[in-house]
């Protein structure tokens, strides 16, 4: 990948970043259902967190067409399926959840794994190791978002069905 294909790769990045943000910001503040809200508004810091790093890294690119050796390969991770799980094992089951809920699941689900795509993509047109593993990193980052969208829209879907899953009940014919 060349200079100037870096740039706009990274501009894409930062367009994504941002206007995901907004749209968890936008659904933690709407959704009724505490669960929800807390997936998104962390969910909503991390994007926060890579926009950061990336206009970092965007900045520095743009001024030494490098890798610079001031962003940090590392970004704050956080479980959000833990998240998810443990402020569900506060709530009820019939902790209310609507269509938007669910529809803005969907979306994110969208969003998480174009962005698992995209890094991992540039991760493989990467030459430089550090390059390769920051964004090998934030795909792996974007990976879990998925997974975590998924169990909410398992939770959101069917609440019971998703505490017996997650709960691991057991059942017998006795």
């Amino acid at each position: 990948m060349d200079n100037e294909q870096r740039l706009d790769a990274l501009e894409v990045a930062l367009n994504n970043e941002i206007r995901e943000r907004d749209f968890y910001l936008k659904n933690a503040a709407r959704t009724k259902n505490a669960p929800g809200r807390e997936m998104f508004s962390r969910i909503a810091l991390d994007e926060t967190e890579h926009y950061e790093r990336l206009k970092k890294l965007h900045e520095e690119w743009k001024v030494n067409a490098r890798w610079p050796e001031t962003v940090p390969l590392t970004v704050n991770e956080t479980n959000v399926r833990d998240i998810l799980v443990n402020t569900l094992k506060k709530v009820d089951a019939s902790e209310p959840c609507d269509a938007d809920d669910l529809g803005a699941v969907k979306t994110a689900v969208e969003f998480e794994e174009k962005g698992v795509i995209f890094y991992k993509d540039l991760a493989a047109s990467s030459t430089d190791e550090r390059e390769k593993a920051f964004f090998g990193l934030l795909s792996s980052i974007e990976y879990e978002h998925y997974l975590s969208l998924r169990d909410a829209e398992e939770y959101f879907e069917n609440p019971a069905a998703w505490f017996v899953k997650t709960e691991h009940s057991m059942r017998d014919g006795g």
